[in-house]
């Protein structure tokens, strides 16, 4: 009989618990989905730098190092393994791509993960192993002829093998770049031996060692590893660890993305199902009082009672979470797929989905904390004898209040007095509307204006600031200065040099521009463009705050593999894809700084071939990258617009119907009185666009001060500022104006099925 019972009672108040299942799937699908992105994307990362060796840490040298160097750092105790190593980004013949050429003496560290193909061999004399994602992105296959060109040097073999590599998880040419493009950039390894082979002994006499890395895989932190490291060498190298590479601080930058977001977002849903289901299992067992009284007084234990009304929130809280977990997997495998958004970014080898294990204890206690609010609000109900049980439910009777006695609420229509009396006596589903409203705007503010952000970040730093329309990229290491300002004088363009240096024990990077051709523009912290002075030195943001400078205090430096020390006035603070200090070749010479050309602005249509060239790339290449990345973002931000329309609809929906039952006699009261169909659903509109009004002026600044936060903590690394714009206010408002209307619109309806002779013969 119970079980019957239940199904009907399921179907009798199928809106209720309909809106109740998709409130709990949205919340466990956002809250598991977000976790299995960031966890897969650990899980997945890890077993690629397993697998490859991935470094623990970098030293390099402009001089390069010797076979001696590196036994001396092998000998380090601590030091598990190392190699020397070679990155250089090389032109491919007969086109505009580059490739990163790269050598490991020792496969063990900083090695390669075949896809298709033969095993890397450190004495193939004649064999590539490439990127095969740069070589699916150009229809490359294996046994096909490659030739690369360094300078005045030809690399040329065929393709023995496609591999991916944990050193170009992000494949990224420079950091002017956000994301890959594989159509124009990859990396390919070689042997030592091909190496070897393909540099003449004159050009080997000239410039002495080629490897001007070693990575090293080491247990020890950085301050032992770089102490160590100097005894060894006998001088001062720059030394990054791990979190100091773009492929590894970037990826697990998403993966603490991912959990701050998981944090976020998942609690707001969460959150609002579980109030909900509150106030809605309330109202239910409130409906179904006479029926539990029934039950009372034919005899059922109240413990049976008990179980069969918990089993509907059981039921809401298995259903949702089944749901959720398709949903959650769903999003997971949107966002982590080889064909999905971080495929885009990461190159892995594996997409599997993961779910961290604390996320199932977390769906368990989730239902079980539905079901105990599903046993407190019919345990409510069971109080006292069976005849009390028997008795109607009865809200708590409401006293007058004191701004009721005001002549200002007396002066108050009709319709305004009777909505403020139900918000103060229903306090709890105002409440929960409240904060659907609010959610939905945190939502659309959140998703609207990280794309405005993007927009003005875009127009500043690219639009404004790349006034050129190629770089070319020159060989620093073996001209001068006097050469390189040559060559750019020869294509009207501007010039850079870029040193590594450190500041107390972190490296940075110092970029010194002659800007006389207007090709290379600049950003204040206020995102102002601006010109570099000759009056000292420019940092970064994240330097400015790292060290509290702003402008007019002093920063000292020291450049790697050099005695110097320098302490100059900071000039201004900048906003800055790089994270260094910047200054005009004017300025560097004043203090003495030594340095060497080694990148070129210009607009000429065509770059000749110059044996200090060693690529180039154009502005549009670099604009390319951003259209996917952007289409990445307003895929995201079209989730986020159709979670805030769902979550708005779902709760304004559910508690409109609510308070639709809750004011059923009164309605009917006014129905009797001679209120038209019409009136009354006005009534019941206006009530809900009051507190949407509310949700809404609440609503704005807690979504900014969200994605404010969200800036901060996800994307410091770009400098963001918070820019919103008026579609951006606009499209919130009207969004979540138009989806409480139309709610509204649809609960009002219902006004014209009261059947008053029923509804007024209930006992109150």
């Amino acid at each position: 009989m119970l079980l019957k019972k239940l199904f009907r009672t399921l179907w009798q108040y199928k809106a209720q618990f309909i809106s109740m299942v998709i409130m709990v799937a949205l919340g466990i699908g956002v809250f598991l989905g977000f976790n299995v992105e960031w966890y897969s994307l650990e899980v997945n990362t890890k077993e690629i730098y397993e697998a490859t060796g991935f470094a623990d840490f970098r030293i390099y040298s402009d001089k390069g190092f010797s076979p001696e160097d590196l036994e001396a750092v092998k000998g380090i105790d601590g030091v598990d393994d190392a190699t020397r190593f070679l990155s250089l980004n090389v032109s491919v013949k007969d086109d505009t791509d580059t490739l990163a050429l790269t050598v490991t003496e020792n496969s063990n560290v900083s090695g390669v993960l075949v896809m298709e193909g033969e095993p890397y061999s450190a004495e193939d004399p004649d064999g590539f192993w490439l990127s095969d994602s740069y070589a699916a992105a150009n229809g490359i296959r294996l046994g096909d002829p490659l030739t690369l060109t360094y300078q005045m040097i030809t690399v040329k073999g065929t393709v023995k093998g496609l591999v991916k590599a944990s050193e170009y998880l992000i494949c990224l040419p420079d950091s002017t770049q956000m994301m890959p493009d594989y159509a124009t950039y990859g990396f390919v390894y070689i042997s030592p031996a091909m190496l070897d082979n393909a540099i003449p002994a004159m050009y080997k006499s000239f410039v002495g060692s080629l490897y001007h890395q070693i990575n090293v895989k080491s247990s020890l932190d950085k301050p032992a590893f770089v102490e160590a490291a100097d005894k060894a060498l006998g001088t001062t190298r720059l030394i990054l660890s791990k979190d100091e590479t773009v492929s590894w601080a970037e990826a697990q930058g998403e993966v603490n993305e991912g959990k701050t977001m998981a944090s976020i977002l998942p609690v707001l849903f969460l959150a609002i199902a579980i109030l909900t289901m509150v106030t809605t299992m309330h109202r239910i067992c409130a409906s179904e009082k006479t029926q539990i009284g029934t039950f009372k007084a034919l005899g059922f234990k109240d413990r049976r009672i008990l179980v069969h009304y918990s089993a509907y929130a059981l039921i809401i809280g298995l259903l949702g979470t089944i749901l959720g977990i398709a949903i959650g997997y769903g999003l997971g495998w949107f966002i982590m797929n080889p064909d999905g958004a971080m495929a885009t970014y990461i190159d892995m080898p594996s997409w599997t989905l993961h779910a961290p294990r604390f996320t199932w204890y977390v769906l368990i206690a989730i239902n079980a904390f539905l079901t105990f609010i599903g046993f407190l609000s019919v345990r409510k109900m069971l109080q006292g004898t069976a005849a009390d049980a028997l008795r109607p439910y009865s809200p708590k009777r409401m006293k007058h209040l004191r701004f009721e006695e005001t002549k200002r609420f007396k002066r108050l229509g009709f319709g305004t007095k009777w909505n403020l009396r139900d918000c103060v006596r229903h306090k709890a589903r105002s409440l929960m509307t409240l904060f659907g409203v609010i959610g939905c705007m945190v939502l659309l503010v959140g998703g609207l204006g990280m794309k405005d952000t993007m927009d003005a970040f875009l127009d500043i730093f690219y639009d404004q600031s790349i006034n050129y329309k190629t770089r070319v990229n020159l060989d620093a290491d073996n001209m001068t200065l006097e050469e390189g300002k040559a060559l750019a004088s020869s294509l009207d363009g501007d010039w850079a040099a870029s040193r590594a240096i450190q500041i107390g024990d972190k490296g940075y990077s110092l970029e010194i521009y002659s800007v006389t051709h207007d090709k290379i523009h600049f950003a204040d912290e206020n995102m102002n463009i601006i010109s570099l002075t000759d009056e000292g030195a420019y940092i970064c943001s994240r330097i400015s705050r790292k060290y509290s400078l702003k402008a007019g205090d002093e920063l000292s430096f020291s450049p790697y593999d050099s005695s110097e020390h320098y302490t100059v006035p900071v000039a201004g603070v900048l906003d800055s894809m790089t994270e260094g200090i910047f200054m005009t070749d004017t300025f560097a010479d004043s203090i003495g700084i030594t340095y060497t050309a080694d990148s070129v602005f210009t607009d000429a249509a065509e770059i000749p071939e110059n044996k200090h060239i060693l690529n180039q790339q154009s502005k549009q290449s670099i604009m390319d990258s951003f259209d996917v990345f952007m289409d990445l973002m307003n895929k995201m931000i079209w989730l986020l617009v159709i979670a805030a329309v769902i979550l708005g609809i779902v709760v304004l929906y559910n508690l409109g119907v609510m308070s639709y039952t809750e004011r059923y006699r009164e309605m009917a009261t006014l129905k009797v009185v001679g209120f038209k169909d019409s009136k009354i659903g006005r009534l019941l509109i206006s009530q809900n666009l009051w507190l949407t009004v509310l949700g809404i002026l609440i609503g704005v600044p807690v979504g900014v001060g969200v994605l404010q936060y969200l800036l901060t903590a996800l994307a410091s690394e770009y400098e963001l500022k918070l820019v919103l714009g008026l579609p951006t206010w606009l499209v919130s408002i009207l969004l979540t104006f138009g989806v409480s209307l139309i709610v509204g619109l649809m609960v009002a309806r219902k006004n014209r099925h009261i059947d008053m002779v029923a509804a007024l013969k209930t006992a109150e």
